[in-house]
């Protein structure tokens, strides 16, 4: 028999993390444990409210699938069982760990999956004043830096980083926040600029306004993306994807969204909300299908777990079995 059991937990932050919609000083999770036959497997999810989800709601969205669970539910069951979000995507990611533990076979390979690489992650310039958005900017690890956006003075932000780090690749994440009158005009600077992809500039909903935007940076979508359901309409509007199993709802379905975005011509990334190595593991493996990654969230925490991801140079590596998969 599988038994099920959660552990919420409030992680600080080393710094504040700043976006358009605010900030915030911890990390508020949910990792679930799966155990069958002696082996443990782990998930961890971030509830976010910008989709209505709090902690308290996902983890009683974990809590109401344990008889099912310990009554036989898997992992292809509980595709259709659960809808997605972050709470089946704690409980996806630990059936595949748990599978892998069982079956002595990692999960890259279960999944079949590249096998995986140390992969370079976008790290994130959180929204703050031109000058210090350029400090963090030189004090950042890394060739692929990915500066969040929100007000009147962004130009000047993209121009102040880029100034600090003219070696670097550029990503502009507005989280909803761009004013679509002057889109057409932010797109032309940061193309001078050598920004290579703005992401989600409009909120979810009025994803129409890009049907009518200079060519030359690419536009990801993010806020607008949850499935593989959702990629054939973004097709006609976006570039790229921003796949996040705690939309998807768990490596199960970001596998499936990943495949269905590239048949669909679109370019991938695989990002994250702000968690720990849990969280991160399943998505540094789909990266390797990815065009991007941005899998920066243990840098922001104050501790991450034991055998937690390792970052160098703006790199991050696979997880160790002992971690996850």
């Amino acid at each position: 028999m599988t038994t099920l059991s959660l552990q919420k937990i409030s992680s600080p932050l080393g710094r504040s993390f700043s976006i358009s919609r605010g900030s915030k000083l911890s990390a508020e999770t949910i990792v679930v444990t799966l155990e069958r036959d002696g082996k443990r497997g782990r998930g961890e999810c971030v509830p976010y409210g910008r989709y209505g989800e709090t902690v308290a709601s996902v983890a009683a969205e974990i809590e109401s699938q344990q008889v099912k669970i310990e009554s036989g539910l898997d992992r292809e069951t509980l595709q259709d069982e659960m809808k997605p979000g972050a709470a089946r995507c704690a409980i996806d990611c630990a059936f595949w760990d748990l599978e892998a533990k069982i079956v002595g076979k990692p999960v890259w390979e279960l999944a079949d999956l590249p096998e995986p690489q140390p992969l370079q992650t976008a790290v994130t310039i959180v929204l703050d004043s031109p000058e210090a958005m350029a400090r963090a900017a030189k004090m950042t690890d890394g060739r692929l830096l990915k500066l969040k956006l929100g007000g009147r003075e962004d130009m000047n932000r993209v121009e102040a980083v880029r100034s600090a780090r003219p070696d670097a690749k550029l990503i502009l994440d507005a989280n909803e926040a761009l004013d679509g009158s002057v889109f057409p005009d932010i797109v032309r600077r940061a193309a001078k600029l050598g920004v290579i992809m703005i992401e989600q500039p409009f909120p979810d909903g009025d994803d129409a306004l890009l049907m009518r935007r200079p060519p030359e940076v690419a536009i990801c979508a993010d806020e607008s993306a949850h499935t593989s359901k959702d990629v054939q309409d973004l097709a006609r509007r976006y570039d790229v994807v921003n796949v996040k199993l705690d939309k998807t709802g768990g490596l199960t379905e970001g596998l499936a969204m990943v495949r269905e975005a590239k048949a669909a011509g679109m370019g991938v990334m695989v990002g994250c909300m702000v968690a720990g190595s849990i969280s991160m593991a399943p998505a540094v493996l789909l990266g390797g299908l990815a065009d991007a990654v941005d899998l920066d969230g243990p840098l922001w925490l104050a501790k991450d777990v034991p055998n937690g991801l390792k970052y160098v140079d703006g790199r991050v590596h696979p997880p160790k079995p002992e971690l996850w998969g």
